[in-house]
Order: structure tokens, then C-alpha cells, then sequence
């Protein structure tokens, strides 16, 4: 259409040029637009309101002039944009503060259906004089400024071409944000904030309430597929996925509005956005009451969401609850008393102003043909009825008209006191205010800055954008003819981005009247413990909630990534939080702990009571066989071994890992070298008997004493060497276990902790084959038997210790390093003190030199 438009225009200006190029005048090929309301002035200001409504596009091929569309019904909004211009035009033609020697005047079209629109635009651009014979189009009766259009697809088709001839264009009601383009439309501005601010305040809206899974619905026009194009990518920007998007027009094919109602009905979003005009969003919520969808949450553009006519329409129940954003309320005294003033004597030549009235209070003017409605009895007045006309409490849009016209006198008022030598324009100079150009206004209207009566102030970006300051309103209630709205919020792009949208805490209702918040997710939220898995072939709000692995957190709500913990914390049993990992190690208190220090105590005991039987029995022949010095030194080598084992208990300190194994290894090394010494009498015993033998003369008393202290000492230069070089220490093992800390003893140097064990391994194994040799000796109290029976158990025990040890978690393995001590400990002092205990004890009469002697001549000794 706005290309016909442009051929028909182009066609016109070559015919004018040619005329000129003739010397023959230029002729209208049509007369003005009916339905214009004039005034005149020094300035004249345009207006394009589009009263009249459902106008159907004729046939044309932009080869002649056709009459105009037949337009009907009466849109009482932009009647009321029409009247609001006319009283601040008035206001400041009275106003002595702005333009007090420069008058007023206005020509405002009703312009209905696209080629009337474009017709009005241009010719509030030429002006309709019946002939032109000057070469610029741009003289008298040419409009400075034009106000309009309420919508953006006009608004954008003429826009487009007046803005070739730097008139200013200023809309009230145009968001889309394509007409930001300062190369297509390069004298657009707009008193109302760009559809780019928000759709992205709506995307923020929608993110604010958790809806991640919404359905997106748009007008089949500029206006929504630019609109819904920004809030797409808002919203993808702010984590929420679009699950379908649709476009329909309002005059569109039924069908086509059907299988819309159809996707909504099988889709699983909750949430609709509707970025649409008020006419669409009334024939969509008509059909989805038909089809009796309920429970659905509309979130809407400023074009409708605070439109009263909704209320008329069928299924307006549906819009209870429907939250959106748009531009603030405001309050124009005076406006109220003017619009209820109105009446059609005051503009005799308009036939829309007298449509209005037959409108408004269904009755004919001047005998009008119409039959269906009775005469106007001439008393009917605006003051007597109450209609979203007269209704001055919610001006939000209203007041754009009212702030485009101020804005256009404020750039003509600074024009006018601009100092010759100080002007904007070459050389310093200033317009001529007797020949105002179009041009020059659009100079001053870009730089305008000014703040209301009400303190909102106005002024226009490098684009010819307002700021963006919305109100978030929810639509609580609609029944007919009536709508509660309440404001919730505030948007304002001025802020800070964390700062820009901020709500109220006033009570909100939800979509289908509820006052719980709706749900509209794909996937329910991860909660914290649990990470998000995309699901495969679907957009990235729908996912499944996989547990964190082991030694990870996720301590945010729909977190895509896990953590894993420092190594000396891991994750609580939510998995949410790192704590401090638990700290092991073999104490006392446990069960553990107490059991062993209970048999180690028990160990001591039975070596106490041993060593007093013992003492006790000193003098025996079975006490005094095989030395019994090294008897007693012995047992008490078997008791400090019983209470190094202690040493293996408790917390980890420096002093307790360095005693705990030097002390086991030097008292084990006692312990076999008293064992050692006493199979080595054995040993001697015998081949004393032997005729002309004089080998116990070098094994006495002191050479046995100076053997044990010599194979003693050779384990206290291995310790000392290995405390000196790379003793033990505490440790804080955290690679063992990933959910705690073993506190243990690191050995420091392990070839000191091996070289230890090596040696006590070396003696018992010495000891093992020299009690084995003389285990089948004669002699009375020969030891050997049980000697070798206890380095057998001796040497078992430490064998399966090593991998055991190896192979032992944690505390285990010094509870293995303490069942070695106390097995080992235990089968020395049983297999070699048990059996002379209870000869002492329970056969006396064994222990006896008479015994002794018959048993020897019975074996003939």
C-alpha cells in the first residue's frame, strides 16, 4: 500500500513540475479530506486521528482518484486524542509565557484505512490550495509538525514520505521501534517510550515471576512482529524460551485464529505474551472463551492492557489478571471541563464530530437520513453522561497528545527567541519568523528539553525517543463497561540495570482471577545439589536434574554446573554446602579404641602377675632354668611392648609419632633378644654336657647380658638415625578418602620405618632357627619347644602384617600396626611363661629337684 502510495505521489509532484515547466499552474486532481476539523493561525500544526474505525480498503491501482473509504464506528480514544490537541493548542494560544505573539491553528483528519491516511499526510504537507504556481511545495498552508499516527504501520508508510520534506512528525501512540531508524524516518519522534525498551521490560517481567516457558502471540503488522522480535531476544537474554510464537490479524481468516487456539490448548506454557493492539487481543480472547480455555496468564503490550473497550468484548473474563506495562497517569486540569464542552456548533463542518455525537447519544443531527434513530432534541450535553470520553482519571496516552503539542511549542518558542549572530543555523544566523521552514522546527524540536506542569519532563534522544518510564498495572477486574486497574510496578530504563524494575509489594491478581502465582516452566526448577541436563532436541528451559557427583555442590537454584569442594571439605548430605570433611583417627573413646586399651591393660597385667609368680617363686628350679635374669628382663620387655601399643591411640602429635614406632621397634628388639639369649643357653646347656666341651664359660651370665644390650642397641643407632634425618610426623591424609581427613603418622623416612621392621624381622628369624634346632634337646626345662612355637606365631603375625597394613583405610591401619603388637606380644608371654605358671601353680611337685633328678636317671643323664 505504501508503495501505490509513493507511485501516486511521485506521479503528482512530476505532473506539478511539468506544469511549472510550462508556465501553466498546477491543479488539485481532488479536494481536501472530509472530515477535517480547522483552525487557522499563524503556525498551523497537523493531526491524524483515526476517529472512525473498521474501514475497508478499496481496489485501486493508483491510476486515478477514488473517493474515500467508507469508514465506521466511532473509536472514542482517538476522538479524545483529537479534542486534547485542540484544547492545548487553546490552552497556549491563552498562555502569555509561550509564543505570546505567534497564534495557533490546527487541521486534524480523521484518516481511516491506509490511502486515506497517506492522502491526509501529504496534504497536510502541501497544503490544498486550488492552485500552486510557486516551485516549493512548502509555503503558507504547509503544517510545521503533524501529531499522529496511534499506529506504527501508518505511521511508518506516511512518516516515510514527509519526513523527505523535514516536516516533524511527532506520534503519541507509535512503539515500534523500526521508526527509531533516523535514515528512514528522519523527522520522527514520539512522546512515548520505543517497543525496544519495552519488550525489554517485559522480558525482565516474565523473568521476574519465574516464568521460563511462555507462548508468544503478536499482530500480523509491523508494530508486532518488531515488537515480539525485541522480546524474543530479551527474553533469551534473560533465560526464558518462547515454546511457540503466532500472528494473526484481526480481519484475517477465521481459520487461521482456530489453529492458534489450538496450539495454545495442547502447549504447556501458562503464560501467553500479547503483543497486539486492543482489537486483536478482543477477537483472541472471544475465541479462547468459545473454547472455554481458562487459568492462562497474559502478560500485554501498552497498546491494550489499558484499554477500557475490552470491557465490551466477549470474553473479557479471560483478560482478568493480565499484567503489562505502560506509559504513566497523569492529570491535565482543564481537560476534563473541555471535553465535556464539546459539541458539534463548535466545529459546523465536521461530519465526524457530529458522527460522535449521533454516537454517543444515538440520535440524528439535521434530520439526517437515518431512521433508525431519532431526531437530537437539541438539549443533549456531554455534562449529563459519564463514557470513556469524558473520563479523565486514567490519561496515560492522552497525555503524549498533550506533551507532542507542548513539545512542538516549545521548539517554535525557542525558535522565536533565538539573537540574530547567535542562531543554530550558517553563519549564526536565525530563522525568519515571517517564513517559518518545517526544517527549522525540526532543529529545535530535536534539542527541546522542558518539564510539564505536572514535573514530568520531556525531551527527545538523538533517535527522537522519549525515556522509557513505565508503570506495570494489573488488570484486576473487568466487567462491563468497567475496568479496575491496579498500578504494581515501576520500569525505567534511566536506571541502573539492576535498578530498572522495581515492584510496589501492592496485591496482584493472577490470570482467571487466582491469587496464586502460575507455574509455566518446561522443566521444574534444579534445586540446589542438582544440576541441569539439557534435554536432548528441546530449547534449554527444559532439562532434567541430575545429582551432583561426589565431592561436588551446587548451592544455586538452577545451577548448570557443579563445584567441587576444597580437599579438606566436602559436600553436606544435600549437597548444597561444602563442610569441613570429618577428621579420623583411632581415639580412646571409640569402640575401637577402648577395646584395644582394654586388651593392651589386660596384656600388662598378666606380664605383672607372671613377673610376681615369678618373683614370687624365684628360687624353683623350673624359674632358674635358662637364666632367669633374662626370664624377668623378658617380661618387662613384654610389658613396655603392651604399652607402646598406646602409644598408636589418640590424636596424632609430633612427640606421639615419634615414640610410637621407635618404641615399638626398641622394645620388640629387647624382647627377641632376651628370647634369643635364653635359646642360645639352650643351645650352650647342651654342648656343655658334652665331654672336654668348655663352651658355657663363653656364654655366662655377663656375655648374655652384653648380647642383649648389643642387639638392643643396633635398634637405638637405626632410630636415632631415622628421628635425626626424617623422623615421623603428623599428617593430614586428605587423598585416602574424598568425604574425611585421617589423621595419621606420615613415617618421614620409609627406609628408617622398614629398616626397624627388617631388623626385628632379621632376630625373630635368627631366633625361629636356633629354637627350632634345639627344640628336641634333653633337658628338663628345655624352652626351645615353646620358643619356636612363639616365633612361629611371632613371625606369622608380622608376615600377614605388611599387606595388611599396606591395604588397611585410614585408622585401620594403625589398628592393624596394634593387633600385630599385641598377637605377637601375646604369643611370646603365653607360649613361653603359661606353661611354667602352671607348673608353679597347679603341679608344685614338677617343680622339684627330687623330680628333676628321678627324671634324669629314668633317662639315664
Amino acid at each position: 500500500m505504501c508503495v501505490g502510495t509513493w507511485l501516486w505521489f511521485i506521479s503528482g509532484l512530476h505532473g506539478l513540475v511539468r506544469g511549472m515547466d510550462e508556465g501553466r499552474p498546477c491543479k488539485l486532481m481532488a479536494g481536501p479530506i472530509s472530515g477535517s476539523v480547522y483552525q487557522r493561525g499563524d503556525i498551523v500544526i497537523g493531526g491524524l486521528f483515526p476517529v472512525h474505525v473498521k474501514a475497508p480498503e478499496p481496489e485501486t491501482e493508483f491510476q486515478d482518484i477514488r473517493v474515500n473509504a467508507t469508514c465506521s464506528v466511532i473509536n472514542l480514544r482517538e476522538f479524545k486524542f483529537a479534542q486534547t490537541m485542540i484544547f492545548a493548542i487553546d490552552e497556549l494560544n491563552q498562555s502569555p509565557d509561550l509564543l505570546p505573539n505567534c497564534t495557533l491553528g490546527y487541521k486534524i483528519y480523521n484518516a481511516c484505512g491506509m490511502s486515506n491516511i497517506m492522502r491526509s499526510a501529504i496534504d497536510l504537507a502541501n497544503g490544498h490550495r486550488a492552485k500552486i504556481y510557486e516551485g516549493n511545495c512548502t509555503k503558507s498552508e504547509t503544517t510545521h509538525a503533524v501529531i499522529g499516527h496511534s499506529a506504527s504501520t501508518p505511521t511508518m508508510g506516511f512518516a516515510r514520505i514527509i519526513g523527505r520534506f523535514q516536516i516533524p512528525v511527532i506520534s503519541h501512540f507509535a512503539t515500534c521501534a523500526c521508526l527509531s531508524n533516523r535514515e528512514e524516518y528522519p523527522s520522527f519522534f514520539r512522546t512515548i517510550p520505543s517497543d525496544y525498551y519495552q519488550s525489554r521490560a517485559l522480558a525482565k517481567l516474565v523473568k521476574h515471576f519465574g516464568w521460563t516457558w511462555v507462548g508468544a502471540i503478536s499482530s500480523s503488522n509491523d508494530y508486532g512482529f518488531d515488537g515480539m522480535t525485541t522480546f524474543i531476544q530479551a527474553a533469551q537474554e534473560e533465560g526464558v524460551c518462547i515454546e511457540y510464537y503466532e500472528a494473526f490479524e484481526q480481519t484475517g481468516p477465521i481459520h487461521k485464529l482456530v489453529k492458534i487456539v489450538e496450539v495454545i490448548k495442547r502447549s504447556t506454557a501458562k503464560v501467553i505474551m500479547a503483543f497486539m493492539t486492543h482489537r486483536e487481543i478482543k477477537v483472541l480472547a472471544a475465541e479462547l472463551y468459545k473454547h472455554n480455555i481458562t487459568g492462562l496468564q497474559l502478560v500485554g503490550s501498552d497498546a491494550w492492557i489499558t484499554d477500557h473497550s475490552l470491557t465490551d468484548s466477549e470474553g473479557h473474563s479471560i483478560l482478568v489478571g493480565s499484567l503489562g506495562f505502560t506509559v504513566s497517569r497523569a492529570q491535565i486540569p482543564g481537560l476534563g471541563k473541555h471535553l465535556r464542552d464539546v459539541h458539534p456548533s463548535q466545529f459546523p463542518d465536521s461530519q465526524f464530530v457530529k458522527d460522535f455525537w449521533e454516537y454517543v447519544f444515538d440520535c440524528s443531527l439535521n434530520g439526517a437520513a437515518d431512521m433508525q434513530r431519532r431526531p437530537c432534541s437539541g438539549s443533549e450535553s456531554l455534562h449529563n453522561i459519564e463514557s470513556l470520553f469524558t473520563d479523565v482519571s486514567e490519561l496515560r496516552f492522552t497525555n503524549n497528545v498533550y506533551k507532542s503539542v507542548y513539545a512542538v511549542a516549545h521548539a517554535l518558542n525557542n525558535l522565536f527567541e533565538c539573537k540574530e549572530g547567535m542562531g543554530p543555523f550558517t553563519n549564526g544566523n536565525c530563522a525568519n519568523i515571517k517564513h517559518i521552514e518545517p526544517w527549522q522546527v525540526l532543529h529545535y524540536l530535536q534539542n527541546v528539553n522542558f518539564t510539564t506542569k505536572q514535573g514530568e519532563q520531556v525531551f527527545f534522544d538523538e533517535n527522537g525517543d522519549s525515556p522509557a518510564i513505565y508503570e506495570l498495572i494489573n488488570l484486576q477486574s473487568a466487567t462491563s463497561g468497567v475496568m479496575q486497574i491496579a498500578k504494581i510496578g515501576v520500569y525505567n530504563s534511566t536506571f541502573p540495570s539492576d535498578n530498572q524494575f522495581t515492584m510496589n509489594g501492592n496485591p496482584i491478581v493472577w490470570g482467571g482471577g487466582s491469587y496464586r502465582v502460575p507455574v509455566s516452566v518446561c522443566s521444574e526448577s534444579c534445586f540446589p545439589g542438582t544440576r541441569k541436563v539439557l534435554q536432548k532436541g528441546k530449547p534449554a528451559c527444559c532439562y532434567d536434574c541430575i545429582p551432583c557427583a561426589d565431592g561436588e555442590i551446587s548451592n544455586v537454584t538452577d545451577s548448570s554446573d557443579c563445584f567441587v569442594c576444597p580437599d579438606e571439605f566436602w559436600p553436606n548430605e544435600k549437597k548444597d554446602k561444602c563442610i569441613p570433611k570429618p577428621i579420623e583417627f583411632l581415639s580412646f573413646r571409640e569402640i575401637m579404641g577402648t577395646l584395644l586399651t582394654l586388651v593392651c591393660c589386660f596384656g600388662v597385667f598378666l606380664s605383672i602377675l607372671i613377673f610376681v609368680i615369678f618373683l614370687l617363686h624365684k628360687e624353683t628350679p623350673i624359674v632358674r632354668a635358662n637364666n632367669s635374669e633374662l626370664s624377668f628382663l623378658l617380661l618387662f620387655s613384654l610389658k613396655l611392648c603392651f604399652l607402646c601399643s598406646l602409644t598408636f591411640i589418640g590424636r596424632p602429635s609430633d612427640w606421639s609419632c615419634m615414640l610410637r614406632h621407635t618404641a615399638f621397634g626398641i622394645t620388640f628388639v629387647l624382647c627377641i633378644s632376651c628370647v634369643l639369649g635364653k635359646t642360645l643357653v639352650v643351645l650352650m646347656a647342651f654342648r656343655a654336657t658334652i665331654p672336654s666341651s668348655n663352651v658355657m664359660k663363653w656364654f655366662g651370665p655377663t656375655q648374655q647380658r652384653l648380647s642383649v644390650l648389643a642387639f638392643t642397641l643396633i635398634q637405638v643407632v637405626i632410630c636415632v638415625l631415622w628421628l635425626t634425618m626424617n623422623p615421623p610426623f603428623p599428617n593430614r591424609n586428605v587423598q585416602s578418602f574424598k568425604d574425611k581427613i585421617v589423621l595419621e603418622c606420615a613415617l618421614g623416612s620409609p627406609i628408617g620405618f622398614w629398616a626397624v621392621l627388617g631388623y626385628i624381622g632379621l632376630l625373630a628369624l635368627l631366633c625361629f632357627i636356633l629354637a627350632f634346632l634345639a627344640r628336641k634337646l634333653p633337658d628338663s626345662f628345655n624352652e626351645a619347644k615353646f620358643i619356636t612355637f612363639s616365633m612361629l606365631i611371632f613371625c606369622a603375625v608380622w608376615i600377614t602384617f605388611i599387606p595388611a597394613y599396606v591395604s588397611s583405610p585410614g585408622k585401620f591401619t594403625v589398628a592393624v600396626e596394634i593387633f600385630a603388637i599385641l598377637a605377637s606380644t601375646f604369643g611370646l608371654l603365653i607360649c613361653i611363661f603359661v606353661p611354667k605358671c602352671y607348673v608353679i601353680i597347679f603341679k608344685p611337685e614338677l617343680n622339684s629337684k627330687k623330680h628333676i633328678k628321678s627324671k634324669m636317671q629314668n633317662k639315664g643323664i
